[in-house]
């Protein structure tokens, strides 16, 4: 007789749960496919200069790609490094204010990458609690202690720096995604300094937006270069690409060569990618009026908000975050947008550290006024009960 095959087991059952209980809180998280051309007026992406369409940069990519083709074929150690690669390095450096370069396939990798290798058994990290997930990862993987300060709390930074010996790093954003809301670099500094700590800042959001002509944050507070100091970034912000870089000190770009396993173990950057990020900073440094309209125009977007009656955080650089009452209010709220021909951010927990529920709205420099009109006029009109004071 043939024998009774049990029915299987569903190993996954625990799911199900899990997804009631997100459906409940408000926070199920969809993905929609955008086609290539949208109607929506974006102030949802990270293209803060507008130069992931430009010509100049779609040329970069398109002719990388022609000359290298469409995938960089290996790591970089092995065959994953081209002429270009090299080349994009020797430029970001420069134009940033640092000793050399390390590109990476994304920012989160550049992160995980710097605290990873910088740090290790014996070391404390020092991790400000507004940190981006990358951030956050890196000293989980790290094998580091690791100690949370309060968000942009330089003071603690220092106390907790000063109680241990041996080598030790603070790592911080420079502008923090959630409230666009800028760190105390200065501070952050003189306590790294004086406590002989490494300061490792991830400019993915100053990068193009502050500093002279949008060299970034720590160009901006005077850090850029300084021995004890590493940045790690993105191209997929304001380069309007793809992959991410550390830079620093050429010690520590040749030690992330031979130690990094973000950077050993993944395959480079696609040519494509480093070619319409090369083209983007050169455009930007003709053109560094970019950085300065970013921020002008996140500075109307916050005043005419807030004049409003809406909530909002003062943008430091080109975010600017708008508080909604609720989870299933903000989710409901950049729905409402969207049908009314607006893309805009939603951020809800545990994408927020705080448990607040925002809008997440990003400047950018080719908005004209009649956009900038037209996104305000819409974000006021779709508002939920409770979300301005009025």
């Amino acid at each position: 007789m043939p024998q009774h095959t049990p029915d299987p087991v569903d190993v996954f059952s625990w799911i199900d749960a899990a997804e009631s209980a997100r459906e409940q809180a408000g926070l199920v998280r969809t993905l929609r496919p955008r086609p290539a051309s949208s109607p929506l007026l974006d102030l949802a992406s990270n293209d803060y200069l507008g130069l992931t369409r430009h010509p100049e940069t779609i040329r970069g990519a398109r002719e990388a790609a022609e000359r290298w083709g469409g995938g960089a074929t290996g790591s970089r150690l092995v065959t994953g490094t081209t002429e270009l690669h090299a080349e994009l390095e020797r430029e970001l450096a420069a134009f940033c204010g640092f000793e050399a370069a390390l590109v990476l396939s994304s920012g989160y990798a550049a992160n995980l990458a710097a605290v990873t290798a910088l740090s290790g058994r014996g070391t404390l990290v020092v991790s400000d609690a507004g940190n981006h997930a990358s951030i956050v990862d890196g000293c989980r993987l790290s094998r580091a202690e690791t100690a949370v300060v309060p968000h942009s709390d330089p003071a603690t930074a220092r106390k907790t720096l000063a109680t241990h010996e041996g080598r030790a790093l603070l790592v911080t954003d420079s502008v923090f995604s959630v409230d666009g809301d800028a760190a105390p670099l200065a501070g952050y500094a003189a306590a790294c300094r004086d406590e002989g700590a490494a300061l490792v800042v991830d400019d993915a959001h100053g990068l193009g937006v502050l500093g002279e002509g949008g060299r970034g944050a720590l160009h901006a507070a005077g850090l850029a270069g300084a021995p004890g100091v590493v940045a790690t970034l993105t191209l997929s912000k304001s380069m309007g690409s793809q992959g991410g870089a550390v830079l620093g000190p050429a010690k520590v770009i040749r030690h992330l060569i031979n130690t990094a396993r973000t950077f050993i173990f993944d395959t480079g950057l696609a040519p494509a990618a480093a070619g319409a990020a090369l083209a983007s900073l050169r455009l930007l440094q003709r053109e560094p009026e970019r950085a300065a309209r970013a921020r002008e125009v996140a500075a109307q977007l916050y005043e005419r908000l807030t004049a409003s009656g809406l909530t909002a955080a003062r943008p430091d650089a080109a975010v600017v975050s708008v508080r909604a009452p609720s989870a299933s209010a903000a989710l409901r709220w950049a729905a409402d947008c969207r049908e009314a021909g607006l893309s805009v951010g939603c951020f809800r927990p545990p994408s927020v550290p705080d448990g607040i529920s925002r809008l997440r709205l990003t400047a950018r420099a080719d908005l004209t006024g009649d956009e900038i009109n037209r996104a305000v006029g819409t974000i006021l009109a779709t508002a939920p009960a409770g979300a301005t004071d009025r």
